[in-house]
C-alpha cells in the first residue's frame, strides 16, 4: 500500500493568513500611536497651556515704577482652567479693543462684541453678594469673578508684582494737569505756582542755618499731596495697561486743587462740576463695572470736611464729592479723614523732607538720636480765642510760664512761625512737642515734629490715633503721650510736671519708636527710588490693595458686612486683623455725633464746615 504524504496547507492560503495578522498588528499600533500624540498634544495644550497663557499675560505689564510694597499674599488651590477675557465689562462684551483706550473728553469708548456662543462666561461683580454654592466649586469661583485674574497673580512666585499690579485710568487733562497750567487760581491768598515746581515738592530750602541736611528738603505746602502722590505713583514699579491684573485701580484727579479753585465766592453748581463730571467718566468706563469702584482709589491734599457738603445751600461748605453714590464705593485718601464715614482714609500731611536716597534717610535718622534736646517741651501756634473749647491758650500760657518750656507763637503779618527752619530748630530742640487740635483735628505740625525726632503730645484721639491707622502703630503709647482735652480744659493739668514724671529710659525708647517711624510718615522725591524704605506712598498704596484683596475675596467667599455700622468707622479701624465686631470704647465721648436729622451718616455737624472755613482763614493768616 502506497502511504500517503502529510496534508499542508496551500502556500496561498498561509500568505493571506499571514496577511490578516499583520495587518491587524499594524492597525493596533496605529491606533495606539494616535491616541498616545492625542494625550499628548491635549497635556500640552490644554492643561499647561492654561497656565502658560497667565504667566505669558503678565509679561505684557508695565514693571517700570519701584514700590517696595508687599501684600498679604492669598491663599488659593491652584486648578486649571481657561483663561479669562482681557478685560470685563458685561455678560455679552467679551473684548475690548485696546485693552488701555486713551479716551478723550468727547470720545466714545468702542467695544467689538461676539455673538457666538460663550461658555462659563464671568459676570461682573454687584453691590449685592451671592453666596456660594454649599459644596465649595473652585472651578466656579475662578469663573464666576472678574478679578479672579487678578487675584491669581500672587500665585505666580516668580512674578514680584503679583498681587501688586495698579492700573491708572488716563483721564482727560481738565481733571489733573490743566489745573497746574491755571496754578494762580488754586488759592485766593496763596501763588501755589512756585509750590507745583519740582513735581510738587515745591522750591527748595537754603540751609543757612543748618537746620536741615544738605539735600531733600523744600517748601513744600501743606495743599500739595495731590501732585506729590500722582508723581510719585510714576515711580511705583508695578504698574501696568492690563487693567484685569490690577490690584487696585487708581484715579489721577486733582480733588483738593479743584475744590480750592471755588471755595470761597462760586455756587453750589461750579463747585460740583467736576466732580460729577468725573463720576460721569468713569461710570463709563468698563474697568468701573467691575467692582462698581470698590477697587478705585484717588488722592485729595485737603481735610474731609472740604468734600463733604450737607446740602445744597449756597452758604454751605464745599463740595459733595464723598456723598455721590459712585464716590462713595471709592477709597479717598486725605490728610484727614470722617470719624464717622467709611470712604476717606487719613494719610500724613507733608513735609519739608523729601529724601531721593536710603542714605539721606539714614543720616537725618542719626542726627536726630544725637541730638543735644535742652527743651523739655514746645508748642508752635497761635491761639483760638473764637473757639470756646479750645486748649490752646492754656498751653501758651503754660509755655510762658515754664523754665523748660519753649514757644514759638503765631498771629498774623512776619512770624517765626511761618520759618521752616525757625519750627524745625525748636522741634529739634525739645523732648516732646504739644499738639492739640488745629483749626479741625488735624494739624501738619505733628509730622514736623516727628521729622525732627520729638515725641508728639496729643489732646484729641482724632488728631492722630483715629486718623493715621495706616501709618502709625495702634499702640499710641509707644511713641506719644495722650493727655485728655478735659484734663487741661477743666482740671488745669500741669504739662510739666506730668512729662517730667516720664522716667528717661522711657523717654530714649519713645523718641526711637519716634525716629524709626520717620520713612513712612515722609513722601520721598517723585522723581526717584528708596530702595530699602517704605515711605509715606508706598504704606498708603500697600494698604488700599489689602483693602481692595479682602473685598474681593469677602465677594468670592460670600460674606458681607450687614452688621456694619458706619457712624462707627473710627472703632473699626483700630480693630486687630480678622476681627470685625466693635463694642464700647473709652474714645465714645470724644466723638459722640450730634444727631442732625440727617438719615445719611453725614460724617459731622455744621461745626465741621466751620472748622474747614478756619481751616482757610488760618490759611489766609499764614500768607498775610
Amino acid at each position: 500500500m502506497r502511504r500517503r504524504s502529510p496534508a499542508t496547507p496551500p502556500s496561498d492560503s498561509m500568505e493571506k493568513g499571514a496577511g490578516k495578522n499583520q495587518q491587524s498588528r499594524l492597525c493596533l499600533l496605529l491606533l495606539l500611536a494616535v491616541f498616545f500624540w492625542f494625550f499628548l498634544l491635549y497635556f500640552h495644550f490644554v492643561v499647561l497651556g492654561a497656565r502658560n497663557i497667565d504667566d505669558a499675560a503678565q509679561l505684557d505689564s508695565i514693571s517700570a515704577w519701584p514700590s517696595n510694597d508687599e501684600p498679604t499674599p492669598i491663599s488659593r488651590p491652584k486648578v486649571d482652567i481657561r483663561r479669562e477675557p482681557d478685560v470685563f465689562v458685561s455678560p455679552n462684551i467679551v473684548n475690548t479693543q485696546p485693552s488701555n483706550p486713551v479716551v478723550n473728553a468727547d470720545s466714545k469708548l468702542e467695544v467689538s462684541v461676539d455673538h457666538s456662543p460663550v461658555t462659563a462666561q464671568p459676570k461682573a461683580a454687584s453691590h449685592s453678594v451671592t453666596t456660594p454654592p454649599t459644596t465649595p466649586n473652585v472651578f466656579r469661583e475662578q469663573e464666576d469673578f472678574p478679578f479672579t485674574r487678578a487675584l491669581r497673580t500672587v500665585e505666580n512666585k516668580s512674578d514680584p508684582c503679583g498681587g501688586r499690579y495698579i492700573y491708572v485710568h488716563d483721564l482727560p487733562p481738565r481733571f489733573n494737569e490743566d489745573m497746574l497750567k491755571q496754578c494762580r487760581s488754586l488759592s485766593l491768598w496763596t501763588n501755589m505756582c512756585k509750590f507745583t515746581t519740582n513735581a510738587g515738592l515745591g522750591p527748595p530750602l537754603e540751609n543757612t542755618e543748618g537746620v536741615f541736611s544738605n539735600t531733600g528738603w523744600y517748601a513744600t505746602n501743606q495743599f500739595a499731596v495731590d501732585v506729590i502722590f500722582s508723581n510719585r505713583m510714576k515711580q511705583y514699579e508695578c504698574l501696568t495697561r492690563d487693567s484685569s491684573l490690577a490690584a487696585a485701580i487708581f484715579v489721577p484727579f486733582y480733588a483738593g486743587f479743584d475744590i480750592a479753585r471755588y471755595l470761597w465766592g462760586y455756587n453750589t453748581s461750579t463747585r460740583d462740576a467736576a466732580s460729577l463730571d468725573l463720576v460721569n467718566w468713569l461710570e463709563k468706563r468698563p474697568e468701573w463695572s467691575i467692582m462698581g469702584g470698590k477697587d478705585h482709589f484717588l488722592v485729595a491734599g485737603r481735610i474731609t470736611w472740604d468734600f463733604r457738603r450737607l446740602s445744597d445751600e449756597e452758604t454751605d461748605w464745599g463740595n459733595k464729592l464723598l456723598f455721590l453714590p459712585a464716590a462713595k464705593n471709592m477709597s479717598m485718601l486725605v490728610v484727614e479723614s470722617s470719624p464717622w464715614n467709611a470712604n476717606d482714609f487719613g494719610i500724613p500731611y507733608p513735609t519739608y523732607f523729601h529724601p531721593a536716597k536710603d542714605d539721606e534717610v539714614f543720616i537725618w535718622q542719626d542726627r536726630m538720636r544725637n541730638l543735644e534736646r535742652k527743651w523739655l517741651f514746645c508748642f508752635a501756634g497761635a491761639p483760638r480765642p473764637d473757639n470756646p473749647k479750645s486748649i490752646r491758650g492754656q498751653l501758651i500760657d503754660q509755655c510762658k510760664n515754664s523754665k523748660v518750656g519753649k514757644l514759638l507763637e503765631c498771629d498774623f503779618g512776619e512770624s517765626k512761625c511761618h520759618s521752616p527752619s525757625s519750627i524745625m530748630q525748636m522741634f529739634q530742640s525739645s523732648l516732646f512737642c504739644l499738639q492739640p487740635q488745629g483749626d479741625s483735628y488735624t494739624r501738619r505740625s505733628a509730622f514736623d515734629s516727628m521729622l525732627a525726632g520729638c515725641i508728639p503730645v496729643f489732646f484729641h484721639p482724632g488728631s492722630a490715633y483715629t486718623q493715621y491707622t495706616w501709618h502709625l502703630p495702634k499702640n499710641y503709647s509707644k511713641y506719644s503721650v495722650f493727655i485728655p482735652e478735659n484734663d487741661v480744659r477743666e482740671k488745669n493739668i500741669s504739662i510739666e510736671q506730668l512729662l517730667s514724671q516720664i522716667p528717661p529710659e522711657q523717654v530714649k525708647m519713645m523718641r526711637e519708636e519716634v525716629i524709626s517711624l520717620i520713612p513712612r510718615l515722609i513722601y520721598a522725591d517723585p522723581r526717584s527710588k528708596l530702595e530699602t524704605h517704605k515711605d509715606a506712598f508706598d504704606v498708603a498704596v500697600e494698604a488700599v490693595i489689602g483693602k481692595v484683596t479682602r473685598s474681593r475675596r469677602d465677594i468670592i467667599e460670600g460674606r458681607t458686612d450687614e452688621n456694619f455700622i458706619e457712624e462707627l468707622s473710627w472703632k473699626y479701624a483700630l480693630l486687630e486683623e480678622g476681627k470685625r465686631e466693635v463694642g464700647i470704647h473709652e474714645w465714645d465721648p470724644f466723638f459722640s455725633k450730634p444727631k442732625a436729622g440727617n438719615a445719611d451718616s453725614s460724617g459731622s455737624s455744621s461745626s465741621s464746615s466751620e472748622a474747614a472755613k478756619n481751616s482757610w482763614k488760618n490759611e489766609q493768616r499764614s500768607h498775610s
